[in-house]
């Protein structure tokens, strides 16, 4: 009976999955350590609304990271599932709290058009 979700979801060929926060949260405590002074690099369907990105750039401090970034594919409006229907795409650019409030402000955040479509084999 656990696989009733996953089940239904093949017959209906609908396997779309967005990460839940509180699963990175769970995850990711277990390796804190490990993101002290890196930069992390996220491919997501769109930035603006990922998990993984809000993850990070709420614990970047906490996390001791050096730089997030965040790019998508084919993608330059804000939507949880692309339709992938841009030729160019964007990166979201966030070095970390710069006012003192602890908080991710979107004017802290760099949002940068990218010459290509965001593909992973891309120059960029």
């Amino acid at each position: 009976m656990a696989n009733k979700g996953l089940n239904a979801a093949k017959k209906a060929k609908f396997d779309e999955f967005y990460t839940q926060l509180s699963d990175i949260e769970n995850e990711l405590r277990h390796y804190k350590e490990h993101f002290r002074g890196k930069t992390v690099l996220c491919n997501c369907d769109d930035p603006r609304v990922s998990n993984f990105f809000h993850y990070f750039a709420y614990q970047f401090e906490a996390l001791g990271l050096k730089r997030l970034i965040t790019t998508c594919y084919k993608n330059q409006t804000p939507d949880l599932f692309s339709q992938h229907d841009c030729e160019r795409a964007i990166s979201l650019v966030y070095d970390g709290d710069k006012n003192g409030n602890r908080v991710p402000d979107p004017e802290e955040i760099g949002i940068h058009e990218l010459q290509g479509d965001g593909d992973f084999r891309s120059a960029e």
